[in-house]
């Protein structure tokens, strides 16, 4: 997980919109907002983004 992908969950979780445990609907929001890489680095790896969410802590 890199730097711009962390920027991009900590924007989605800013809006408030949903629950960060919800995959689908925080690509949906990621989509809207053309974080087109944080859309697709949770279809590829869904268990380092809830990690990342649980823990705060990502495999750099």
């Amino acid at each position: 997980m890199n730097s711009k992908i962390k920027e991009q969950i900590l924007a989605v979780r800013e809006t408030g919109q949903t629950n960060m445990l919800d995959a689908t609907t925080v690509q949906r929001i990621a989509n809207d907002k053309n974080f087109f890489e944080l859309v697709i680095f949770i279809e590829e790896h869904k268990n380092d983004y809830t990690n990342f969410i649980m823990t705060g802590e990502s495999n750099d």
